[in-house]
């Protein structure tokens, strides 16, 4: 009896100090090019941004596109392309969404726009930091929106590729965007 009792009790404290387990989900930017995959956060504190990057990556917008601008230590840029008349090909501008947070680090993915006084984003248009130092007087001019957490080696590896005099690559490097969805196991404790 004393051994059950034992047994029992042994059981019980396994079974609370397992606790139980919930899944919480996130979304995930993933990009495909011939150089690799990355994929990064989006952040939950640019709402309207993150919505419209799910929109045309649930769209395949960009499926059809190219890194149409790569600066070594600085940013690789994909979407639509540096145009003279700005960014009027956009399907729309987004207002900006800036949180001190939110800043120009290495692999951190942003939106691009064009000078427009009212830092209107350009939904079409997107870059990921390339520069391991940052880029902090971007902070508060552009719009960021996640970090890259895997594929940084494919990062460097676009940011190192031979351009043209307008940044173009020589050989075109082509963008497959996606929004997976990603969970993470969170041990919940019963007290």
């Amino acid at each position: 009896m004393k051994y059950l009792l034992l047994f029992c009790s042994i059981v019980f404290l396994i079974s609370c100090s397992q606790g139980k387990k919930s899944q919480i989900t996130y979304d995930v930017g993933q990009i495909q090019t011939p150089m690799g995959e990355m994929l990064f956060n989006l952040s939950d504190l640019t709402p309207n941004h993150k919505a419209s990057f799910i929109k045309l990556a649930n769209e395949h917008y960009w499926d059809t596109l190219t890194f149409n601008r790569v600066i070594k230590d600085f940013v690789i840029q994909g979407g639509c392309p540096d145009t003279p008349e700005g960014f009027s090909k956009s399907p729309y501008l987004i207002k900006p969404e800036f949180h001190d947070s939110l800043r120009h680090i290495y692999g951190a993915v942003g939106i691009g726009r064009d000078d427009n006084p009212e830092k209107l984003s350009a939904g079409c248009q997107f870059y990921i930091v390339h520069n391991k130092e940052g880029i902090p007087r971007l902070d508060g001019n552009y719009m960021i929106i996640g970090q890259v957490f895997k594929g940084r080696e494919v990062l460097d590896a676009i940011g190192n590729v031979a351009t043209d005099t307008l940044d173009t690559p020589l050989v075109p490097i082509t963008l497959k965007v996606n929004v997976l969805k990603m969970t993470q196991v969170i041990q919940e404790q019963n007290i």
